[in-house]
Formats: structure tokens, C-alpha cells, sequence
């Protein structure tokens, strides 16, 4: 519960600071986190594993609403859009390097042994479960099938 915690204690810091932008993200995070918590079938509690699932979901939502903003030529909703990820972006564990995804998916590759594209899913299935969280799935599938070909 320990993110949920830090979240609440971040909302009234960024009402202290007058800071809109953040404030504005870390009530949305907290609204999501308040309707897992108490949706049908969940047991009130909220892992950090289940919250950072959450927040994932977010700024993928926001970097879509963004493009979309972006090609409707409204930058102004795009920039805000974009303002609220990086606050979200502040509480996701810290992102994998290009090299390090290369490596751990190498590594992976020659534990499940594959050697062609058509084994691509065996891959995936292992990488989205060990790199859960530490690289986005998008960009795990483009680097494991580049890998592969």
C-alpha cells in the first residue's frame, strides 16, 4: 500500500505548491487506485505490483491522447497531456536501457530457444512477465522481433 500512501501524501504537497498540473495527475492516479481497490471482486487491497499496472495504463493513455491531440493540431492539450505523464512517469519503476532490454531479451531468446519470428510468442510470453513493468510491452515486441529476424 505503500504507493497508494505516497500518492496521498504527494496530493497535498502539490495543493501546498499550488502546482495544477501535478495535482490534477496524482488525483486521476488516485481516483484509478481508489476503483480497483473497490471494484467488484478485488479484496480492498491494492498491491504495488497492481498499482503500478495502473499507472502503466495512464501514460500510455496519455502519450495516445497526446498523438492525437498532436495531429489534431490542438499542442496545447497534447503539452498538458504530456505534463500529467511525467508526473505519472515520477512513480513507474525506472525504465530499462536500450542495451540492458537487448541483453535481457538475448538472454531470454536462448532460455526458451527459439530461432525464428514464428516462435516470437513463446518470447513474449516470458519477457512480459520477467521485464513486467521495466520496459514498455510496444517496445518489447518491436526489439524481440528484431531480434529474431
Amino acid at each position: 500500500m505503500a504507493l497508494f500512501e505516497q500518492i496521498s501524501e504527494d496530493i497535498k504537497k502539490a495543493m501546498l505548491a499550488k502546482d495544477k498540473v501535478s495535482l490534477e495527475a496524482l488525483r486521476g492516479i488516485k481516483k484509478e487506485m481508489l476503483e480497483a481497490k473497490t471494484a467488484k471482486g478485488a479484496s480492498g487491497d491494492l498491491t504495488d505490483e497492481a498499482a503500478v499496472k495502473i499507472l502503466q495504463k495512464m501514460v500510455k493513455q496519455r502519450r495516445d491522447s497526446a498523438e492525437i491531440y498532436k495531429q489534431q493540431n490542438r499542442p496545447e492539450l497534447a503539452e498538458n497531456e504530456l505534463a500529467e505523464m511525467a508526473v505519472i512517469e515520477r512513480y513507474l519503476p525506472k525504465q530499462m536501457t536500450d542495451e540492458e532490454l537487448s541483453a535481457a531479451l538475448k538472454e531470454i531468446i536462448a532460455e526458451v530457444g527459439a530461432t525464428s519470428a514464428k516462435e516470437m510468442g513463446k518470447v513474449m510470453g516470458v519477457a512480459s512477465k520477467k521485464l513486467a513493468g521495466k520496459a514498455d510491452g510496444r517496445l518489447i515486441s518491436e526489439k524481440v522481433k528484431s531480434l529474431l529476424n
